[in-house]
């Protein structure tokens, strides 16, 4: 139908909404019989009455409203224009103001006409939801078994989530009732589904209402809760997914067709942390911008961060080429007005880093270059040496020359009293660049963060992959504990840390209570559809070289203070003095194999030792069998395959 007819069929139609229900007024205050003067003033006054009551509906964007998707928002939209209407013809009246003074309309009328010409408007446009709703269902004809299912949160989303349900026959899916957290709603009747009970009697109310699945619509659920209500549904049976909350779904709709697994981001046991995009914007906008390890899990991710902040040009040093091309034709895309400057180099070679720095002059620079896997780097500690302390040095030194603004070090939580070359050598860039920030106009500062979800070679897609396989999942020790956070988050704190810095600070974020990873390795199963120890079983490996229980933000001598920022805080320590950091790392990056083909292993530990005197290497720990809990067995050596352990890499 032509967009003109549509609209002018629609008018029509409301006017006669209007105009019956004026009539319908005056046949009920007199009941069928209207005397003539009445009748005479019926008519004398009709072309005014609907003119006013039709302007007050355009005026308010009636005739805008889709009748097909007609909500409570518009009827209220239809009400405010009927009563401001009904509130001006009772004025007129009362005033003998009507266009034709002899006019009367009694207020019986005026009432009745409003009450009439209300339902009529809205009653119209509900009849012709209902009408499409049904021929949808027709469409969708229903095949197979329904699903009978629980809705996890009575709350507005749930009840979206419900109507979308019923509207949807193709999903297959029958909603029961809902479950609700708040005591009050229980009994009562929300969008047309009793709220049967409290997410704790699920598993007695999926056994008597043969319920086998579940859809978790709570808004704003923290990961305690939501591991709370997995844990429930899962220990009761039930296939569980999660409804992403409003500000995951493009569009003011819940769409049960967006309902995902639960994530183990979902899991964390703390709220996500959001930080100060305002501070961020002012550091990053119209700026030179360059981000080593560009290809990298925290790398990539921080250059999609940057390009939401519109900076003049974003320089990317990578050395592994296929990285760098997928991380820049992926920019190039989704930020076309920002100019995407992608460069292959390697951070240790200073000739190159200086060339890509003379020709591009960063104004801030993001340090995301390292090797990161702790078992890795102790069978390669040369390595370890020479990009985490000598490429620091090689990009810090030329950040200097060129008078980069800010300087950000991406570090670790294994930099905390190291126990592994990786952590200790994280610690010595560290104290590298708090010293030279006592003698350079650059602001040299420190971001240091726990463990990170889903980044390449991290605990969760090993898991992943050992579960696809059938299992084992491999854990290292079941006491094993550490922090976590999501790569957005790790990616903010650094842009963060990059604006709000002075030089010389290193910050860290409050990442909640530590995590077990054998929890982690349960919840992974469980999301899987699987159990743990039935059809999936944990190994327990044994610690490897260089791992420790739990992992620490920050040392005894670091005073940490609060930012205006209630999530992060900065930890300061003394900075060393200048020339024992240049000749202690000078030493190190010759042990390293700087000039020499050969490389002694006790030689660098003894050289970090010297830089880093908190520095306690450890022999790897066994689990040993008794440790294991049930449905959980534990190997007797020490396991030299790569394992998903417990040094979750950043």
């Amino acid at each position: 139908m032509p967009r003109f007819l549509g609209r002018s069929i629609r008018m029509v139609f409301d006017l006669g909404v209007v105009s019956l229900a004026y009539w319908l007024a005056w046949l009920f205050r007199f009941e069928f019989q209207i005397p003539v003067v009445a009748l005479k003033v019926a008519t004398l006054t009709w072309p005014c009455v609907i003119a006013l009551q039709y302007g007050a509906l355009l005026v308010f964007g009636v005739e805008r409203i889709a009748w097909r998707y007609i909500n409570m928002r518009d009827a209220m939209r239809i009400l405010t224009a009927t009563v401001i209407s009904a509130t001006v013809l009772v004025g007129l009246r009362i005033a003998h103001l009507l266009p034709i003074t002899s006019s009367i309309i009694p207020l019986g009328v005026l009432a009745m006409d409003f009450v009439l010409g209300l339902v009529g408007l809205i009653g119209a446009r509900a009849a012709w939801r209902v009408h499409h709703e049904l021929k949808a269902r027709r469409r969708h004809p229903q095949n197979g078994d329904r699903h009978r299912v629980f809705v996890i949160g009575a709350g507005e989303a749930g009840v979206m989530v419900a109507r979308e349900i019923v509207r949807r026959p193709d999903l297959h899916l029958e909603p029961v009732g809902f479950l609700d957290d708040d005591p009050f709603k229980v009994g009562k009747i929300v969008g047309g589904f009793q709220v049967l009970g409290m997410p704790h009697e699920v598993g007695a109310l999926a056994a008597r209402l043969r319920v086998k699945r579940a859809l978790i619509t709570i808004a704003n659920a923290t990961g305690a809760e939501l591991r709370r209500i997995t844990e429930l549904c899962r220990d009761a049976g039930l296939d569980t997914k999660i409804i992403p909350g409003l500000h995951e779904i493009v569009g003011d709709k819940v769409s049960v067709s967006r309902a995902r697994e639960v994530a183990i981001e979902d899991l964390l046991g703390r709220d996500p942390v959001t930080l100060d995009e305002a501070v961020v914007s002012a550091c990053l906008r119209d700026r030179v911008v360059l981000v080593t390890g560009a290809g990298g899990s925290i790398g990539s991710e921080l250059c999609r961060q940057i390009c939401r902040f519109g900076p003049r040009r974003l320089v990317l040093v990578e050395r592994f080429e296929n990285a760098l091309f997928e991380i820049h034709r992926e920019l190039t895309c989704a930020f076309p007005g920002v100019r995407i400057d992608p460069r292959v180099a390697d951070v240790c070679d200073m000739d190159r880093v200086a060339h890509v720095f003379d020709h591009t002059r960063p104004e801030i620079v993001f340090h995301a270059a390292a090797h990161k896997h702790v078992a890795m780097m102790e069978w390669n500690p040369g390595e370890a040496v020479k990009n985490n302390v000598g490429g620091t040095r090689v990009v810090a030194t030329l950040s200097d020359r060129y008078e980069v603004e800010r300087f950000v070090l991406v570090s670790t939580d294994k930099a905390v009293n190291p126990s592994s070359v990786m952590g200790a050598t994280k610690r010595v860039a560290e104290v590298y660049l708090q010293a030279f920030s006592q003698r350079s106009a650059t602001r040299f500062v420190t971001v240091r963060f726990g463990n990170v979800l889903g980044s390449a070679g991290s605990v969760v897609p090993i898991f992943r992959q050992q579960i696809a396989a059938g299992g084992p999942v491999r854990v290292t020790h079941p006491e094993m504990r550490r922090y976590f956070m999501t790569i957005p988050e790790a990616s903010q704190l650094v842009m963060q840390a990059g604006a709000m810095g002075e030089g010389g600070e290193i910050f860290i974020l409050d990442m909640g209570a530590p995590v077990k990873i054998v929890d982690l390795a349960r919840d992974l199963i469980t999301l899987s559809g699987l159990r743990p120890g039935e059809d999936i079983e944990i190994e327990f490996t044994g610690m490897r070289p260089g791992e420790k229980l739990m992992e620490e933000l920050s040392t005894a001598t670091e005073h940490v203070e609060k930012t205006r920022h209630p999530k992060v805080f900065i930890g300061k320590i003394k900075p060393h003095a200048w020339a024992d950091v240049v000749d202690g790392v000078g030493h190190l990056l010759d042990a390293a194999g700087g000039a020499t083909a050969g490389v002694d292993p006790d030689a660098i530990r003894a050289a970090l030792v010297a830089l880093v005197p908190e520095c306690r290497f450890v022999r790897p720990h066994v689990a040993g069998r008794k440790s294991a809990p049930r449905g959980e067995r534990a190997l007797t050596g020490p396991h030299e395959l790569p394992l998903a352990s417990d040094a979750i890499r950043n």
